[in-house]
């Protein structure tokens, strides 16, 4: 890649309170991807990797680092790349305790994925 074909990194935050809870998601604009995360307090206690395949419909996926029998940070990667089409880093870093609080921190991901492509 020549260096003058680089476009940068841009970042972009924003917070929402879901069920009682204050989420921050902090999303990193790469070239040809983006790196996403999702937590509550400044942790990073996993991160999963997802990317396109042409050999496959469905996304490739792996977790890089953390607990391997939590899966949402490599499920979610994978749902962002197929929606995307990019390459998509995702560390998830919320408690595991209530399954709708995942489920309504993907809805926000996708409202803003609609609201500000830009940013991904």
């Amino acid at each position: 890649m020549n260096g003058a074909d680089f476009r940068g990194i841009s970042v972009h935050n924003f917070s929402e309170k879901i069920l009682e809870q204050v989420v921050h998601f902090h999303v990193m604009k790469l070239d040809g991807g983006f790196f996403l995360w999702v937590g509550s307090a400044p942790v990073l206690s996993n991160l999963a990797v997802s990317l396109n395949s042409k050999y496959d419909s469905m996304p490739l996926s792996t977790l890089v680092m953390g607990d391997p029998s939590e899966t949402t940070a490599s499920s979610l990667a994978q749902r962002l790349a197929k929606r995307t089409e990019k390459q998509v880093f995702v560390s998830y870093s919320l408690p595991m305790s209530d399954s709708s609080l995942s489920l309504l921190v993907e809805g926000r991901i996708k409202k803003e994925l609609e609201l500000h492509p830009e940013h991904f």
